[in-house]
């Protein structure tokens, strides 16, 4: 079972982050989400390899992972027991030509749809080997206090992001080279980034991100038509969730 220690937890707190290196799901499991993924990428069209987003709004397979007690186990000591499943993303960088994603804080890109943002964390979930070669995600440690940080445009052709924190300094950088199967966590509010992928080898994450059930989900059109999950507990703000489906 995937339960996180007090240590580990203080460390959470404390530095924003926390890698999970033990496999998260069976291999059976593991498998059968990149036989998912590889069907999401046939179906792509015109997107690129890292830009699909929501794959769970489209297949409801993936919610054996989004609502599994493997998941909920891990971030249930960090969000406490009510948690909602909001969002998720596949992240493939492909060899050579994958896009960096510049310093960025998550928060900053949902500002303004929920009441606060203390209590929202993302697994990155590593489909492949994630190294620094392959464009591995970093993080500046502790930086999840800081608040709301300075932004400018960048080039969206070779970034995965339209703008980037100005003036990062990387002296706290923490790269998150992790295996196939392990997972990191992290705080919607830490500054954090990749390289690009310069590597011969693909790099394939898949993100699950949940909130505490006493955030408020804010009336505001970005969150119009947007599928909320009440994946355990209660639903203490009273958000709109579609309903779980029962587990077999």
């Amino acid at each position: 079972m995937a339960k996180l220690s007090k240590q580990e937890v203080d460390f959470f707190n404390e530095n924003g982050y926390y890698l999970y290196h033990k496999p998260l799901f069976s291999q059976e499991k593991m498998e059968r989400l990149e036989e998912i993924f590889q069907e999401h990428l046939a179906e792509k069209g015109s997107k690129l390899s890292d830009e699909l987003d929501t794959p769970h709004f489209r297949d409801e397979r993936l919610l054996e992972y989004l609502l599994s007690d493997e998941a909920l186990d891990l971030v249930e000591p960090i969000l406490g027991p009510n948690i909602i499943m909001w969002t998720s993303h596949f992240i493939c960088k492909d060899p050579y030509v994958g896009r960096f994603t510049p310093w960025h804080e998550d928060s900053a890109y949902w500002n303004g749809r929920f009441d606060k943002y203390d209590k929202i964390v993302t697994i990155w979930l590593a489909l492949d080997d994630v190294t620094k070669e392959n464009g591995c995600m970093k993080v500046i440690s502790g930086s999840h206090t800081n608040g709301f940080s300075e932004y400018e445009s960048v080039d969206q052709t070779v970034s995965t992001f339209h703008a980037k924190i100005k003036d990062v300094d990387e002296s706290n950088a923490v790269d998150f080279e992790i295996k196939k199967g392990e997972c990191s966590i992290h705080d919607s509010r830490i500054i954090h980034g990749a390289n690009a992928n310069t590597s011969p080898y693909r790099r394939l994450g898949f993100t699950m991100r949940y909130i505490s059930a006493d955030t408020k989900v804010l009336p505001v059109d970005m969150n119009n038509g947007w599928k909320f999950w009440l994946a355990r507990g209660e639903n203490v703000a009273g958000n709109p969730c579609v309903n779980v489906p029962s587990k077999s």
